[in-house]
């Protein structure tokens, strides 16, 4: 088995693990994983191509959409709201 699907599985593992975490608890790992994920999907692109990384790309945006919209609007200068559990 290749190392970057090893990988890919400790990873998916890792968000499951922050998603069961109280919403206050998810902010560090959350930010943790968005940021080690276009490192895994350079990886997994490279050892198995594109089309796979491309599909691997859909699951880590289908995953992390909340955060990427918020990322979004911050980036386009709006000031969106945060949930009540995070303020």
């Amino acid at each position: 088995m290749s190392t970057s699907i090893i990988l890919g599985c400790l990873y998916v593992l890792a968000a499951t693990v922050t998603a069961m975490l109280p919403m206050k608890r998810q902010y560090i790992p959350g930010v943790c994983l968005l940021l080690g994920a276009p490192l895994l999907l350079i990886y997994i692109g490279y050892e198995h191509g594109l089309i796979v990384a491309g599909l691997c790309l859909l699951a880590f945006v289908s995953m992390m959409r909340n955060p990427l919209r918020y990322l979004w609007a911050k980036l386009r200068g709006q000031n969106p709201e945060l949930p009540p559990e995070l303020r």
